[in-house]
């Protein structure tokens, strides 16, 4: 059997059109299939469509949380109540066709665990598309793949790879970088990517870059490295300058202008010094959050519930 997974989030306009069509193609698909719809608090009417068309359908699972958690927060809840041998993430807008969808599943019967299905043609604004391309690069470093390049929200992956990250509890998820706790075995096959029709998107490219930083401190130790290496550097260029404050002094007996040479100096150092300051502050921010044990995503309803 087949999951879909679709986060929702301020999406009713677009959820009857997405539930015919994934009906449509997988309708005759030999081992069936259920969707499961995860209403993240949009505070529209999306809840109240998603009850609608689990009473028509009995393919359809709704899920809603307590609170606005994220989309892979949302994603992360709907693998854990996945049925299926098999799971399939798209969006809730439509912009993924779910006609490309078999072409994924083609590709992950091929022998791999994990297939994208990045866009042929972005069809997003330029800061849009530069705020995505700086989440990737954070990805890659924070998976250490080179495969970061061609992640999208349209994903392909056996279902058993969740028993990697059962027990993963942090507020902060990242489902691409979760996956990479089970396998390395990853494929992409571009797919056409409609404009979207409906709403507008939440990930504007403030939030984009925002989640590109979670990436890093949340699943990577590089910033650290980083800031060491920086420190080394600023260390080096100290000791380059007392040399070379030296050797003026002994070859010539000039000095170097006072105020403006210090000042500058100690301009450079405090500046490395609080932004080295501020990594290790994330870090710590993170730890605090897990000690914490804030849970990932409350779910707060369901359509399969009695009582909703």
């Amino acid at each position: 059997m087949i999951s879909f997974l679709i986060p929702v989030y301020r999406s009713a306009e677009s959820l009857r059109e997405l539930h015919f069509r994934i009906g449509a193609v997988f309708e005759n698909f030999p081992d069936g299939f259920e969707i499961i719809f995860i209403e993240d608090c949009g505070g529209d009417v999306s809840w109240q469509a998603i009850q609608d068309l689990a009473e028509q359908d009995a393919h359809v699972r709704g899920l809603r949380l307590s609170r606005n958690y994220g989309q892979h927060n949302a994603l992360l809840c709907g693998i854990r109540e996945a049925r299926g041998e098999i799971v399939v993430t798209l969006d809730d807008d439509l912009q993924h066709q779910p006609e490309e969808i078999p072409k994924l599943l083609a590709k992950l019967n091929d022998g791999f665990d994990v297939v994208y299905g990045p866009p042929a043609h972005q069809q997003h604004g330029l800061f849009r598309d530069l705020a995505s391309h700086i989440t990737k690069l954070a990805l890659e470093g924070a998976i250490g793949a080179a495969n970061a390049r061609q992640v999208a929200a349209l994903r392909v992956f056996r279902t058993r790879l969740r028993d990697a990250f059962s027990d993963y509890r942090s507020a902060t998820v990242n489902i691409d970088v979760l996956l990479t706790w089970a396998t390395t075995n990853f494929s992409a096959v571009p797919v056409e990517h409609s404009p979207r029709r409906f709403g507008k998107s939440g990930y504007t490219s403030r939030k984009l870059i925002s989640h590109a930083f979670n990436m890093m401190t949340g699943f990577s130790t590089r910033p650290l490295q980083i800031a060491s290496m920086m420190g080394f550097c600023f260390a080096f260029f100290g000791l380059l300058v007392l040399v070379y404050v030296l050797s003026s002094w002994l070859i010539s007996g000039s000095s170097v202008p006072g105020f403006m040479f210090l000042a500058s100096i100690i301009t450079i150092f405090s500046g490395a010094q609080l932004m080295a300051l501020g990594i290790i502050g994330e870090y710590l921010a993170r730890m605090h959050l897990r000690i914490m044990e804030r849970p990932p995503y409350v779910v707060f309803q369901r359509t399969d519930d009695e009582s909703s």
